[in-house]
C-alpha cells in the first residue's frame, strides 16, 4: 500500500476522472488540478509525493514549462505527451521530467510507472520548502522574508504576498482581478488599481537586481514574473 502518498494529477477533468480510480486502488490519495498554471499553488497546499501532468504537446513550450516547474519544486514529475518520438521525450527528460510516457496511455502501465517512480526515488515523506529562489532573489512566505543579492529587504505584508504569488508561477500572466483574489482574498472589494500601486513599489525594490527575471506588464491583461 502507499499510505500517506498523494498524487496530484494535472489534466482535463475527463482524464483525471478516468485515471483516479486506478491510482486509488494502488493505495494513493489522488487530487485533480485542471489548470497547469495552478500547479505550484496546489503543490504548496497538498505537498504531493508525485506530480502527474498529461495532455501535453512535446514542444519547446512544454520543455520550458518543465524547466520552470523544476526550478521551483523537487516533486517527482511524470508526464504524458502526444508523441511517440523518442528524441522529443528525451528533451523533456533533459528539461527536468523524471519519466515521460506517450499518449494514449494504458491506465495499468501508468499506475505501474507511478509506483516504480516513487519506489526508485524513495519518496516517503517529502520535505517541501516554500522558499523560491532565482538569480539574486529569494523569497519565503512562511518566514515572511525577501532577500535580494543575499540581503534581507524590508517589505510590507501585501507586497511580499503579491510578489510570492507571481514568483511561484513564473511566466504565468495574472489579471489584476486574479491577483486581488489570490492576495487580498475573495472578500476584498477594492479597486484593481491597488495592484498597480503595489507592483510599482515592488519594481522600485527590485530595480537592477537581476537581468534574468523581471516583473513584466502584459498590456490589457495583467502582470507576470518573467524568467528571461
Amino acid at each position: 500500500m502507499a499510505e500517506g502518498k498523494t498524487i496530484l494529477i494535472v489534466d482535463k477533468p475527463s482524464v483525471c476522472e478516468l485515471v483516479k480510480p486506478y491510482l486509488e486502488r494502488a493505495g494513493y490519495a489522488v487530487a485533480p488540478c485542471y489548470d497547469k498554471g495552478d500547479v505550484l499553488f496546489k503543490i504548496r497546499e497538498l505537498t504531493p509525493s508525485l506530480l502527474l501532468i498529461g495532455s501535453l504537446a512535446a514542444d519547446r513550450d512544454t520543455e520550458q514549462y518543465v524547466r520552470d516547474l523544476r526550478s521551483c519544486t523537487d516533486v517527482p514529475l511524470l508526464l504524458t505527451v502526444d508523441t511517440g518520438d523518442a528524441s522529443a521525450r528525451a528533451a523533456l527528460l533533459d528539461a527536468g521530467a523524471d519519466d515521460v510516457m506517450s499518449a494514449p496511455v494504458h491506465t495499468g502501465e501508468l499506475r505501474a510507472r507511478a509506483k516504480a517512480l516513487l519506489r526508485r526515488l524513495a519518496v516517503a515523506e517529502p520535505v517541501h520548502s516554500d522558499v523560491i529562489r532565482y538569480d539574486n532573489f529569494e523569497i519565503s512566505q512562511e518566514r515572511f522574508e525577501l532577500k535580494l543579492r543575499g540581503e534581507k529587504v524590508d517589505i510590507p505584508p501585501k507586497e511580499l504576498q503579491l510578489l510570492y504569488c507571481l514568483a511561484a508561477s513564473p511566466n504565468r500572466v495574472f489579471s489584476r482581478e486574479k491577483l486581488l483574489e489570490h492576495v487580498w482574498d475573495f472578500a476584498f472589494l477594492g479597486d484593481s488599481r491597488t495592484v498597480d500601486v503595489h507592483i510599482k513599489r515592488l519594481r522600485e525594490k527590485l530595480s537592477g537586481v537581476s537581468d534574468k527575471w523581471a516583473l513584466t506588464t502584459v498590456w490589457g491583461v495583467g502582470y507576470k514574473f518573467e524568467l528571461k
